[in-house]
């Protein structure tokens, strides 16, 4: 338990670290390929927003997804690529293939679905090579470059919302 907190304490000061290189990109007229980065330690909603970005247009094979969940069951296989504290070093680095293959994935719009503020996925975040990146306005602003106010049981608002955003600057 102790060297959780050490470990997740030199994750945070690798975040601090990586946060000073943060750049904003333009935003590109049409978006094609999301990743969605989502916290499943306490909510289970993967299945909900992705079926709101195909009600949206977007083809399911466009739809890239990682979840988060704080502890991970040895014997339980998950639906979706699932990773953990685990799959992070002590010096912030990512040492599982598919989660980086993820971050190094350009995709034309990542959306960070979690609300409170945890080190590893705000690392996933940061390092992620998206062209745009959106996500709750309770996280820390210099992640993302659009931050949407709702809750995270409101999934639907929150897809319409930023679809109508889009649609606006198109």
């Amino acid at each position: 338990m102790f060297l959780n907190y050490i470990k997740e304490f030199f994750v945070k000061k690798s975040l601090k670290n990586n946060l000073h290189k943060v750049k904003n990109e333009v935003f590109t007229s049409n978006i094609q390929t999301i990743g969605l980065l989502v916290d499943e330690s306490k909510i289970r909603y993967s299945k909900e927003l992705i079926n709101e970005l195909i009600l949206k247009g977007i083809k399911p094979e466009n739809i890239k997804i990682v979840q988060y969940r704080g502890k991970l069951k040895k014997k339980k296989t998950y639906s979706e690529t699932t990773f953990g504290k685990k799959h992070i070093n002590w010096k912030g680095r990512i040492t599982v293939d598919f989660l980086n293959e993820f971050v190094e994935t350009e995709f034309d719009l990542l959306i960070s679905y979690y609300e409170v503020e945890k080190p590893i996925l705000m690392m996933i975040t940061s390092k992620s090579k998206a062209k745009f990146k959106v996500g709750f306005a309770s996280v820390d602003e210099k992640l993302n470059r659009w931050m949407i106010n709702t809750d995270l049981e409101n999934y639907k608002l929150f897809i319409s919302e930023l679809f109508k955003y889009l649609k606006s600057i198109k």
